[in-house]
């Protein structure tokens, strides 16, 4: 199986959420999904796998409002777990403490658990099947007719009968990160004109799945909260930042040439690029 998210591919490293009550919402993320809390203050918390690596971090606000019912913004962002047996591992938690799940389904090229945190973030779990399985026809990821629900009993037969789950594995990675987007055709443009994803998913009118080097997707966009809706305002619980890590400054710079090219707004600190994509979605690039 490729490493799909080295320092070798750009890949989304980590992402920062806006949450209601930073205490409610740590005490989801560490008690459900097991994640180590690696720095807090009174207002903002990171957290991260066993290994200490920073996955997602939590930024309370401080007069959070309703967030619309139909808006661009965060769909769910994906912790894509190392193998079949630690997704188990989490399923038999959820059973045990009768934790609420939005769904379990399993796509072909991955099996997933999908929930909410407390502010209606949406959480995905996945483990990646083999990917020399995965149904590529003329370099593009034929899933119609693969998703279905997951085999639940399938999945918890892979886990050894003695393993409980404690904390989240330390091999744990943001997998990918899905969107609500306001359109489809200038964000296909930004996303593989200027960052330069293939599209390896394309579902007419309805949604695109965008990756690097051949994975099935790094970035996903759909229209399912309809078109030309808007952006969640600042004030309401969402994504605040999106960090998406590239190999070398240099692939930096290709990417500013090319902002700069499309006349494409953007601002530069410190050698990262911030930019939002033609939704508002908002993205840190580094290397």
């Amino acid at each position: 199986m490729k490493n799909y998210h080295s320092n070798d591919i750009p890949h989304i490293k980590n992402v920062q959420l806006k949450v209601s009550s930073l205490k409610q919402s740590l005490d989801f993320y560490t008690k459900v999904l097991g994640l180590s809390i690696l720095n807090q203050s009174t207002t903002e918390a990171s957290l991260g796998n066993a290994k200490g690596e920073c996955l997602i971090d939590l930024i309370e606000l401080k007069d959070a409002g309703p967030r619309p019912q139909r808006f661009a913004g965060l769909y769910h962002v994906a912790l894509l777990v190392p193998n079949r047996s630690a997704l188990a591992k989490l399923v038999q938690h959820f059973i045990d403490h009768k934790i609420p799940v939005q769904g379990a389904s399993d796509h072909g090229i991955s099996e997933a658990i999908y929930l909410a945190d407390p502010d209606g973030n949406g959480i995905e779990i996945a483990s990646d099947t083999p990917d020399d399985t995965w149904p590529w026809i003329n370099g593009k990821l034929d899933i119609l007719g693969k998703n279905g629900p997951m085999d639940i009993d399938a999945v918890l037969a892979s886990k050894n009968k003695d393993e409980v789950f404690e904390k989240m594995e330390a091999e744990t990675i943001v997998g990918h990160l899905h969107l609500h987007t306001s359109e489809l055709e200038k964000s296909k443009q930004f996303y593989t004109e200027i960052l330069g994803m293939d599209v390896v998913i394309d579902l007419p009118n309805s949604a695109l799945f965008m990756s690097y080097a051949g994975y099935h997707h790094h970035i996903a966009l759909n229209l399912w909260n309809g078109r030309n809706v808007p952006q969640t305002p600042v004030n309401a619980p969402g994504l605040a930042l999106a960090r998406l890590q590239v190999p070398s400054l240099e692939f930096l710079r290709e990417i500013e040439d090319k902002l700069i090219k499309h006349q494409y707004s953007y601002t530069k600190k410190d050698q990262a690029l911030f930019v939002l994509d033609p939704s508002g979605n908002p993205f840190k690039l580094e290397s």
